[in-house]
């Protein structure tokens, strides 16, 4: 079976200054805006590889100048078959393609999506499915950090501020997150739908597709076109279906 190229990945931005007249239930006009989102910082792996890249805007003159902090992201976009993240099909990616076009950057090459949040939300009815939540209730090995010394919006403030102490604390949590996503993937990766990206490439009665591990045969499954061999996964414990052996209204393969 063919390993495919599979990116862990979790960016953080500036909020989005503005001028307001309440604190609730604000509808912000674009002639409100005074200065506009950025990415500020960017932390990415390969799954299951032990280094991690890291990157922020500390050393820019001009913090929301971010297309060189982009540059590097963008280079293992393109190599990437699948992006893992938690909510980056939502959120992480959308952001980056944003200011992609913005730099006039190209698209990189495509690639599918794991996205951890949309797992977690669609093969079960967690009490919450938020990062934090879901590492602590499926008991990873990596958590959501507490800021220590820079709590909640003060650690971006202090960030923009050029405060080294909060840039340095801003990148323990930024690649943290990254960790955090990898160990939730591998609790729920069992649980990925059978029309979800295939981390390992070919047939089911091959291994499988999601850690490559060995497949015993376990029956048929019907569906529209015929009925398909089903595979249980020894070591991940995944369902997968084969392609179709006989199809409805024809002859056998």
């Amino acid at each position: 079976m063919i390993r495919q190229k599979v990116l862990v990945i979790d960016i953080e931005t500036a909020p989005i200054l503005a001028y307001v007249w309440d604190t609730r239930d604000q509808n912000i006009a674009v002639n409100q805006i005074v200065k506009d989102w950025s990415v500020i910082a960017w932390s990415a792996k390969w799954l299951g590889g032990k280094q991690q890249v890291y990157y922020d805007a500390r050393a820019s003159k001009d913090v929301s100048d971010d297309k060189a902090l982009l540059q590097p992201i963008w280079d293992l976009l393109d190599t990437a078959d699948i992006v893992i993240g938690q909510n980056s099909k939502g959120f992480d990616t959308g952001k980056l393609n944003a200011r992609f076009m913005k730099h006039g950057m190209k698209p990189p090459s495509p690639y599918r999506h794991l996205d951890t949040y949309l797992i977690a939300k669609n093969s079960g009815k967690f009490t919450k499915n938020s990062l934090e939540y879901l590492a602590e209730y499926l008991g990873c090995k990596h958590t959501k950090l507490k800021h220590s010394k820079f709590p909640g919006q003060e650690l971006w403030n202090e960030c923009l501020k050029g405060n080294k102490a909060a840039w340095d604390e801003m990148k323990r949590y930024n690649i943290n997150d990254v960790l955090v996503a990898e160990d939730i993937y591998e609790k729920l990766k069992a649980w990925v739908p059978d029309n979800a990206p295939d981390v390992y490439a070919g047939e089911a009665a091959q291994g499988c597709r999601v850690c490559g591990g060995k497949t015993q045969r376990r029956g048929s499954v019907m569906s529209r076109t015929g009925a398909k061999p089903r595979f249980h996964c020894q070591q991940c414990g995944r369902w997968q279906n084969g392609r179709t052996l006989r199809r409805i209204g024809g002859n056998n393969d």
